[in-house]
């Protein structure tokens, strides 16, 4: 935002007193980057001299903070952004009045609510969570998902919404506001924020690739390619989707080990990727928030297009109800609940720093309670959709493959009744078109057996063996589901639809993850907010050069290793810090008090305990869950063998644990390094804020009530020595605190 500067017309032989007048009431102590001139207190009474957002403190600290006690509850309006207020005629003074510090805010709360939306609702949601409820108990598995999203991640997201809100500071500020020896978790989520960005750009030059891929007829991965007279022997032993997938969009090596050179195409569809994210953050999210309209909303039109086709298909219903048909029995495996949480965690996009960097743009008075429970709501319903649908369109996949599994075995039995002696079939093998599947499951339990022991090769063509092939990730994006659009009427638009919704879930991710970047280092550093475009050009390029690794032809085997090591642990490690901090460093009961004098009401007693006791403990067993299964089972990852034509799982190489290991120490180390160097600090005597060149105080556009200023006609300099003392109270209770002041 730029500063705002309001100008009064004044004689101009007045100015040299007036500049005087402001010496007088200069404030001593450290000052910040906001410069503020004082006027006439007698002729300037919408001016409110207003504190920081670390006034909160005050009203805990162990003297009485003079103004705090005479502040009301009073909660004036916030100026819109742009702003400018027009003075009221006939004051007769010159007064300029900058403030570097403004910060921006959402132009709507509809912008906020879509930019949290569209970060929490990812790829994940789509690919992911259909998969967890497939494998862990379907129906049971959502139910474990319901109460650990009611039990930890609503709480974890509403203090992680509410501490950027009161503070107004990205990642970095807030948790140095809190304690200069916690700035290290700001760091951390950084980086683990770059961690994900570098791999995530990828899948959404994937996503590129395929969209651009859908423009023709018939689709390139319908059929088969051939050498001469022949079908190619990989794509024969496997899938025309798989080969596809594998061999022409990735052409990927047999192991991690074997590099190979870079992918161009994947290559180019990357640089496209980094444009498109560059071009969306240039402007911060004054340019964000306009492409979250698009972004965030047309998944949700895809998704009910998807749905309303997919329950008209034949095999739908028998998918979705196999999907949620409930077994309970999956409750008493630990490992289907760790599962369950780090889908809570990953869902809401907690530690990443990003939620924070959104919710520090609102207006203080925002009512962040009821959006954390609307967006983990919304989130939660998203699931449950990409779910319907996912399992719709596998469904029919799974009976059209079955069925024709039916005709060719059927087709087989036929032809060799009329070369070799048969025994009576207990079914029509001449009309293939009228058997169900259930009247060939019971043929095949009776008598197709029977057959196969004597030579016949007759499968069973199961409709339940095909929906428990459960598919993930990639493998359900780029070879399931695209398999089932083939089978669509007019598969180049349906699929055209899908990989456009992939990408704008991509996209829609990226921003928030580029925001928990970006925010708390400009926050921090004044020369990074000095050259704010400049710093997120240069941030996107640094992305595409390191993510040239992820287009060699191995790329595939790094994004799997980057995407489940480098964010997992270092994440829970930070939320745990978060939650400590709050609940037990900053205390509970003073947050919760801080909370309800921003939002104007008392916030449920119920998230003190749950932000002391169950959260923290619900993240120390996840931590120990991932850390035992990771000790006890050596990592694998999945690779596709070009001579067998299918999918192998190998264990990784010494040098890839090694930097597996690397990945987790460097996104978790900020933490350790920013606790030792605030010590240091202090042993020195030396402050953290004074080290820090480009530290900025929170911004705020809160108001002070008019009786708190000195009366009309005072001297300005009573004013000072009133802010002199409450600051000297602070000093001596360990803070520093920063004055600023709004002006309506």
């Amino acid at each position: 935002m730029m500063p705002i500067t309001l100008q009064f017309d004044h004689q101009r032989s007045k100015n040299k007193k007036m500049k005087n007048k402001q010496e007088k009431s200069q404030i001593k102590g450290p000052r910040d980057t906001n410069t503020v001139k004082p006027v006439r207190w007698d002729s300037m009474e919408h001016v409110r001299p207003d504190f920081s957002c670390d006034q909160a403190e005050e009203s805990h600290s162990g003297q009485p903070d003079k103004v705090q006690d005479q502040m009301t509850s009073e909660k004036l309006p916030l100026p819109a952004d742009g702003q400018r207020d027009e003075a009221e005629p006939g004051l007769g003074i010159e007064q300029e009045v900058t403030m570097e510090t403004v910060r921006d805010r959402w132009d709507s709360k509809v912008e906020y609510f879509l930019a949290q939306l569209g970060f929490s609702v990812g790829l994940g949601n789509v690919w992911r969570f259909p998969y967890l409820c497939h494998q862990n108990g379907g129906g049971a598995f959502i139910l474990l998902y319901v109460l650990l999203m009611g039990l930890v991640g609503v709480p974890l997201f509403f203090l992680e919404l509410a501490a950027g809100q009161s503070i107004r500071q990205g990642s970095i500020g807030v948790w140095r506001h809190i304690s200069p020896k916690l700035v290290g978790i700001g760091y951390s989520s950084c980086v683990v924020c770059f961690f994900v960005a570098l791999y995530y750009n990828v899948i959404i030059g994937w996503s590129i690739f395929y969209l651009g891929s859908s423009f023709q007829y018939p689709l390139p991965w319908e059929t088969c390619p051939t050498e001469g007279n022949r079908t190619v022997k990989e794509c024969a032993a496997s899938s025309p989707t798989a080969y596809f997938w594998y061999r022409k969009a990735l052409d990927i090596t047999d192991s991690i080990d074997e590099t190979g050179e870079f992918n161009p195409i994947i290559t180019g569809c990357l640089l496209a990727a980094w444009l498109i994210v560059c071009l969306a953050m240039y402007k911060g999210i004054k340019s964000t928030g306009k492409v979250m309209y698009f972004s965030s909303v047309f998944p949700y039109v895809v998704l009910l297009c998807f749905l309303i086709r997919g329950v008209t298909l034949d095999g739908a219903s028998e998918g979705i109800k196999f999907m949620f048909y409930p077994r309970l029995e999956i409750w008493a495996d630990v490992q289907v609940w760790r599962q369950a949480a780090t889908q809570v965690f990953f869902a809401l996009g907690l530690g990443f720093g990003s939620v924070i960097a959104y919710s520090s743009y609102n207006p203080r008075n925002n009512n962040c309670h009821r959006d954390a429970f609307t967006v983990s709501g919304v989130n939660f319903m998203t699931s449950v959709l990409a779910t319907l649908v996912v399992f719709a369109v596998l469904g029919f996949r799974a009976k059209t493959i079955a069925t024709e599994c039916v005709k060719r075995n059927m087709k087989a039995v036929f032809e060799a009744m009329s070369s070799t002696p048969f025994p009576d079939l207990l079914i029509n093998a001449s009309d293939v078109e009228s058997i169900t599947l259930n009247e060939y499951e019971h043929w095949y339990r009776t008598q197709g057996q029977q057959l196969n022991i004597s030579g016949y090769n007759i499968t069973a063509c199961s409709l339940e063996d095909e929906l428990k092939q459960g598919v993930e990730g990639t493998g359900l994006a780029f070879i399931a589901f695209t398999e089932a659009m083939t089978l669509f009427p007019g598969s180049p638009f349906w699929s055209a639809l899908f990989f456009l919704m992939l990408l704008n879930l991509g996209l829609s991710t990226m921003f928030g993850t580029m925001a928990g970047i970006l925010t708390p280092l400009t926050d921090t550093f004044k020369t990074l907010r000095n050259h704010k475009f400049l710093f997120t050009a240069c941030s996107c390029v640094v992305g595409f050069l390191i993510g040239l690794m992820f287009t060699q032809r191995c790329g595939n085997y790094f994004v799997t290793m980057f995407d489940d090591y480098s964010a997992t642990l270092p994440l829970i490690i930070v939320v745990i810090f978060q939650t400590i901090s709050v609940a037990w460093v900053y205390g509970a009961d003073r947050f919760l008090e801080d909370l309800k004098r921003m939002l104007d009401r008392p916030v449920p007693v119920v998230y003190k305990y749950m932000w002391k006791y169950v959260c923290p403990v619900a993240m120390l067993g996840l931590l120990g869950a991932s850390l035992l299964k990771m000790f006890l089972e050596r990592p694998t990852y999945i690779a596709w063998n070009r001579e067998k034509a299918s999918k192998e799982d190998l264990p990784y190489p010494d040098w890839a644990l090694a930097v597996l290991s690397t990945l987790i120490i460097v996104a978790f180390l900020p933490v350790p390094v920013g606790f030792i160097h605030s010590c240091l600090l202090e042993r020195l005597g030396q402050s953290p804020a004074d080290a820090e060149a480009g530290y900025m105080p929170c911004a705020t556009t809160d108001l002070t009530p008019l009786h708190t200023l000195p009366p009309s006609g005072g001297d300005p300099s009573s004013f000072s020595t009133l802010l002199e003392e409450n600051q000297d109270t602070r000093l001596q209770n360990g803070h520093i605190e920063h004055f600023e002041t709004s002006v309506l």
